[in-house]
């Protein structure tokens, strides 16, 4: 595992324990409200840049698997989506997707599902974009200090890639006639894993974005988005 990688996921923890009770923050723009348990995306850089590069279908469907917050499904709606479906594996960000689609007004096209990655769900629901921002850290830090971060565990550690192996397996079934499969990643990431699971998968990673900064532990890190492309000759 890279040992920044770790490092990083380890000061975001700790960061999110200091997050108490309810609160807001203030992010592109527009205030949002934030329950303890659920991944602030104003204390990382990449949320704003995932905002303003995702190429929002107008008039379309959009979907986000592990929304969090909600700041990228509502903003979906917010842009122009005629349908947007969210989903979060916990209880506490399925409720902080609800409260901020009802802060701006987007209810009545944002729709909230708690459940692990496609479950939730509507069956045979297609859509023309579907976006990931995944917790690209294969595995926890180990020693003294290391916070145990109950649910929030989950929106920066996966394991083996086992959740990347299931949104690579299952996104393809989810996307409409020229619908576009999309991944928000870090240098940090295991890039060989991800790309191994695409081609398993019958896709091909594709770099559409990306930009650098400086991290305090001595490594840049790359923000990425990916698309999975069908491979060649599919």
């Amino acid at each position: 595992m890279d040992s920044t990688a770790s490092q990083v996921a380890l000061q975001l923890l700790n960061q999110h324990e200091g997050i108490s009770g309810r609160t807001t923050f203030r992010l592109l723009g527009r205030d949002w409200d934030l329950l303890p348990g659920v991944y602030a995306p104003h204390l990382t850089r990449s949320a704003a840049l995932y905002a303003e590069w995702i190429p929002y279908p107008v008039g379309g469907s959009f979907c986000e698997i592990g929304s969090g917050t909600g700041y990228l499904a509502v903003t979906a709606a917010l842009r122009g989506c005629r349908l947007v479906h969210a989903t979060d594996i916990t209880s506490a960000a399925a409720e902080n997707i609800t409260l901020n689609a009802r802060r701006h007004g987007v209810a009545d096209r944002l729709s909230v599902h708690q459940g692990d990655m496609f479950a939730p769900l509507p069956a045979g629901e297609r859509y023309d974009i579907v976006f990931w921002n995944s917790n690209f850290v294969e595995e926890p830090g180990e020693g003294p200090g290391t916070s145990t971060g109950g649910d929030l565990r989950l929106a920066f550690y996966d394991p083996d890639y086992r959740a990347h192996d299931a949104y690579l397996r299952d996104a393809p079934s989810r996307l409409a006639p020229g619908g576009r499969l999309l991944l928000g990643f870090t240098s940090l990431g295991n890039t060989a894993k991800l790309t191994e699971l695409a081609q398993q998968y019958g896709r091909r990673p594709r770099l559409l974005r990306a930009v650098g900064y400086d991290s305090p532990f001595g490594e840049r890190i790359h923000y990425q988005l990916i698309e999975f492309l069908p491979a060649q000759g599919r």
